[in-house]
């Protein structure tokens, strides 16, 4: 695989049991990568070792006066150069060329996995967790997958030799052999100390990482309530942590590093006093003395990947640990032993009522259906297990998978699922670009956009975007900040109820769309939403009574359980509880209102039919 070959048509199933278990699958299935690598450094390596004997060859050479044997010293010198230079440079190519493959896998691999769970992602794995996965933990991953094929090549190297100085030099050869091996593991007793100080700087990282995108998420909130001073205060400490743990880390590592320069200065002090003994006794030659001497002094450069790939390994292990962490999630249909995404019979998109076995909802196809439900944490999990995602309650999960036509949803393969319903979150996300980007989505082609966006009622959305846009006179071409942080409240959920209607899927399964915006708007935007969708199935999770009164049929949810259905006055009328939710009444005045009988139901639809007129006249 080469770069510009990426992304990967197949990332494969990646081992995510533990993260040494994923980076040997990582590393198995870049085996080609890493096998040019190690041929590259091979001769890259070798050529660099072959240098010393070159000197040593020529050195005595010209101590024997060899014209002959000095020509050909130079002439090997002149190769080994040649093949470092070569060596040198394709190594780096192909090195290069693992890390970017690598980390494109991983990415690949989360982006997949991400889009499988969808927003469950984030209630099992904490989004500092997961921005830190896909952003620096990727990229260490891929420095241990680059540095692991440099670092065995310097390892055959190393082992190549030696043996070539048992042979050459016996004396000396049998001195850098027994000192080499002292060398590579004499850091090994700090490794674990290092390995722990990073993780725990990592850990923090994480932490503040998390607290960051929390506060930047939450920003507009702070500066209502005043409490940006706080949270910034909690981030700087946080990043002070951060700093602390870093430097501790480096303390550790930079002693690894002395360690590294110092043993094999003693080696070559060693060498070269034990050398001019030998010399002086007639029992070796001063070319045999240079080339020990130039091979030792060599040998510290391919000694030093022994202490990078220590390095690679201990900040890559814990995050591929998290990586494996997250690629392990699975929806909850799947681990529970449900057919999974891939193992469907009927590829072909159903048709038909939604059906919820757990709680008895059922919406009828075709038509506008309103769900009530007093509690709005439940709601936005039913909304998302009418869409296919994982269950939360264990009713549910014992229960068996939503309906549509009869087909179960879990059962189908994941983008046919996605395909049929489509759920738009409580809180939708408005990814940064241009308002023509963010309506650039799968659609029928049955609505256009400016139909979605007029009966989203998005005309002061579009006139705020141009107003705000230097040169953007064409709304669609105007820039939204990220997450639409710009706009208020209101707006994003109006910008992202026009993307849901541009889709058009078969089911819309809408979670309080209309919560942050004011009652005029919500009444045209429910007319609007009537007409549009009509023919097509909606669920819409509400306890407004604009969008109740316009609903086909009513469903009143207590306990995850349906406990009644009907028109929005009917229930009004028959179900204090209903009532309670809808009209914000607390229990003791629902059950008032239960005992005085009909009057009291009859006074809150009277006020009911007054606000509906006072809007609809809006």
């Amino acid at each position: 695989m080469q770069i510009q070959d990426l992304p990967y048509p197949d990332p494969g199933v990646p081992d995510a049991r533990s993260g040494p278990r994923f980076l040997r699958w990582l590393f198995r299935n870049q085996l080609p990568g890493q096998i040019k690598s190690l041929a590259w450094g091979l001769l890259h390596f070798a050529s660099v070792a072959s240098i010393p004997f070159c000197v040593g060859i020529g050195v005595q050479a010209a101590v024997d006066r060899s014209g002959g044997r000095l020509a050909l010293a130079g002439g090997l010198m002149a190769l080994a150069c040649v093949g470092n230079a070569v060596g040198d440079t394709f190594l780096h190519r192909a090195a290069v060329t693992n890390w970017i493959t690598a980390a494109a896998r991983v990415q690949q691999l989360l982006a997949r996995r991400t889009a499988t769970l969808g927003s469950a992602l984030t209630r099992r794995v904490a989004a500092g967790e997961v921005v830190a996965v896909s952003t620096g933990d990727v990229e260490k991953i891929g420095w241990f997958v680059e540095a692991l094929s440099r670092f065995t090549a310097a390892v055959v190297t190393i082992v190549l030799v030696c043996v070539g100085l048992l042979v050459y030099q016996p004396a000396l050869g049998v001195v850098v052999v027994a000192g080499l091996p002292l060398l590579a593991l004499a850091v090994l007793p700090l490794l674990p100390h290092a390995t722990r100080r990073a993780d725990v700087q990592r850990e923090k990282a994480g932490r503040a990482t998390e607290l960051a995108s929390d506060t930047v998420a939450g920003l507009r909130v702070l500066r209502g309530i005043g409490g940006e001073e706080l949270f910034l205060d909690r981030y700087r400490r946080a990043s002070q942590e951060v700093r602390h743990a870093a430097v501790r880390s480096a303390r550790m590592w930079s002693l690894i590093a002395a360690i590294q320069v110092l043993l094999p200065g003693i080696l070559l002090i060693t060498v070269v006093c034990y050398g001019v003994h030998l010399a002086r006794q007639g029992r070796i030659a001063v070319g045999e003395l240079v080339t020990v001497y130039s091979s030792v002094m060599l040998l510290a450069y391919p000694l030093r990947h022994f202490e990078e790939i220590a390095m690679a390994y201990s900040f890559s292990r814990p995050s591929a640990k998290r990586a494996a962490r997250v690629l392990s999630l699975e929806r909850a249909v799947d681990a529970a032993g449900a057919p999974g995404p891939q193992g469907s019979a009927r590829p072909e998109r159903p048709s038909g009522d939604l059906y919820d076995p757990a709680t008895g909802l059922l919406a009828p196809a075709g038509r506008l259906t309103a769900v009530v439900c007093g509690d709005p944490d439940a709601a936005g999990h039913l909304a998302e297990r009418l869409g296919g995602h994982a269950a939360h309650a264990p009713n549910a999960a014992r229960n068996g998978s939503v309906l549509l036509g009869g087909v179960p949803l879990d059962e189908l393969p994941l983008d046919t699922a996605r395909g049929s319903v489509l759920v738009q979150d409580k809180d939708p996300v408005l990814l940064s670009g241009t308002l023509r980007e963010l309506l650039d989505v799968p659609a029928s082609g049955a609505v256009g956009t400016r139909e979605a966006l007029d009966a989203a009622q998005c005309g002061d959305v579009l006139a705020a975007l141009v107003q705000g846009s230097l040169d953007a006179a064409d709304p669609m071409d105007a820039q939204l900040t990220e997450r639409g942080r710009s706009l208020s409240g209101g707006q994003r959920q109006r910008l992202s109820l026009a993307r849901s209607l541009v889709t058009d899927p078969e089911v819309l399964v809408l979670d309080e769309p209309t919560s942050a915006v004011d009652s005029h708007t919500e009444a045209r935007i429910a007319e609007s939403l009537r007409e549009l969708r009509a023919g097509r199935t909606t669920v819409v999770f509400t306890s407004s009574p604009l969008l109740l009164d316009r609903a086909d049929q009513v469903v009143f949810l207590h306990d995850e359980t349906v406990v009644a259905v009907g028109g929005h006055r009917e229930l009004v009328r028959t179900e204090p509880r209903y009532r309670a939710v809808v009209t914000r009444e607390t229990e003791a005045e629902a059950e008032t209102g239960d005992r005085t009988g009909a009057g009291a139901g009859a006074d809150d639809l009277s006020d009911l039919d007054k606000l509906v007129e006072i809007e609809e006249t809006a």
